[in-house]
């Protein structure tokens, strides 16, 4: 199962900064303004080789000037309905504030697991005024400086520690496949028309969370779980912030998934929310179909499928070996070509190639096109294996692996989806020292 990591607190503790140190990269805008990160904020994490999600729920602040406890009431609403695990920062430097009590008062009750993270203990001084965080009544806390990355090893050490045992044996192996998407493109009438009212026929598996209903299915000769996030319990607190609710949804449906279907709105085009949703498909190496629904709602000449799929290739560049399909619910166009395109996905991402046709693979695609020198040195590559992973991931053993730049790794890729077809699914090559 996915895990989910939420950070929760105040504007200006350094909730950006954390989270940029925490998935690397600058993924957030920071700012001295309050309530300035304006990003929607989700990135993925590993430690001692555990992955997890991590969400920064500040993004979600819509006011800066008059930021009023009831936004950070409703973040922290958020994090609790839909996270494992709960960071709470403050600032060392600032102390204790009215609304960090008020938000330490909801956390108590939520019975998730919370950690207290100090930040910005930039010196020993700092480290002492952190023991006023004990008030909170949650632990002790976590002194960390989002900047430096000082004590944020301990940290994900504990982190980690809470994931343990999650895993969920799969008895069944059949493929899994989420719908995803933004709010409102569709995806419980897809979900309807495509299998009917049958509701009733889901088979409970022990494990599966409150998050995502997985209902079995034998339709169109498939046999595959659905992975449901739309049609779950209404929510009370927090229906008003849809967007940030379905990327919640998303990313825990996406790390459950084999295959991710992908619906985008054609009256609206690819978005940037489709666009992040996408990224985090990619990221978590999943196979992925991209769904243009509403397509009866759009103008169309005899060309138009065609520019749409290009414009749609442009943005999700560089990977753009994905299948693009047009639907509409209403008319219920092509919704039977969308399963059958995910289950040629899932082949796609289960495909194990023999290493003597990889060996020879890569014999041609050495005669068509060499790796070029680098300072006068000479590249051999000599043998080609698929190592033993859930996806397709390949290993080229060569002399000097260092030297062979991103232009010849795409050119590698690109010629091994022409020839072994792993449309819609990430792949990863690797060039290691024989």
């Amino acid at each position: 199962m996915g895990n989910i990591v939420a950070v929760v607190g105040r504007p200006n503790v350094g909730k950006s900064t954390f989270f940029n140190r925490m998935v690397g990269g600058r993924h957030a805008i920071v700012d001295e303004t309050a309530g300035v990160t304006r990003d929607r904020i989700y990135g993925k994490s590993d430690w001692n080789g555990i992955e997890f999600s991590i969400i920064d729920t500040g993004g979600y602040v819509i006011n800066s000037d008059d930021i009023f406890e009831g936004e950070i009431r409703k973040q922290v609403a958020i994090a609790i309905e839909e996270s494992d695990v709960i960071l709470f920062l403050v600032d060392a430097q600032t102390g204790i504030t009215v609304m960090d009590m008020a938000v330490a008062e909801i956390l108590r009750k939520s019975h998730k697991k919370v950690f207290v993270v100090a930040n910005k203990v930039d010196n020993n001084n700092l480290r002492l005024n952190a023991t006023e965080f004990y008030n909170f009544g949650l632990g002790d806390p976590y002194c960390v400086s989002s900047i430096s990355g000082m004590g944020t090893g301990d940290l994900l050490d504990d982190i980690v520690k809470e994931f343990t045992g999650q895993e969920i044996e799969e008895e069944i192996n059949i493929p899994k496949i989420a719908i995803v998407g933004r709010p409102n493109v569709g995806k419980s009438s897809l979900i309807n028309a495509l299998v009917g009212e049958e509701r009733n026929i889901v088979t409970p598996i022990a494990g599966t969370t409150r998050d995502s209903i997985y209902s079995r299915y034998n339709k169109f000769g498939h046999d595959f779980f659905l992975i449901d996030t739309a049609g779950l319990r209404k929510k009370t607190k927090v229906t008003e912030d849809l967007e940030f609710y379905s990327v919640m949804r998303s990313i825990r449906a996406i790390e459950n998934a084999d295959i991710c279907i992908l619906l985008i709105d054609a009256t609206l085009g690819f978005e940037g929310q489709d666009q992040n949703i996408y990224n985090l498909i990619i990221k978590n190496r999943k196979g992925v179909v991209v769904v243009v629904n509403k397509w009866d709602l759009v103008e169309k000449d005899h060309k138009s499928t065609d520019q749409y799929t290009k414009a749609i290739k442009e943005i999700i560049a560089p990977f753009q070996d994905v299948p693009i399909i047009f639907t509409s619910t209403i008319t219920k166009q092509r919704l039977l070509k969308v399963f059958e395109t995910a289950m040629e996905v899932y082949e796609n991402r289960n495909r194990k190639i023999q290493t003597s046709k990889l060996n020879d693979f890569l014999q041609e695609a050495i005669e068509a096109y060499a790796p070029p020198a680098y300072k006068g040195k000479h590249i051999k590559i000599k043998f080609a294996t698929q190592l033993p992973t859930h996806t397709p991931s390949f290993a080229f053993f060569c002399n000097l692996p260092q030297y062979i730049r991103d232009p010849y790794k795409r050119y590698i890729e690109n010629k091994l989806r022409e020839k072994f077809n792993f449309t819609g699914v990430p792949i990863q090559i690797f060039f290691r020292q024989k």
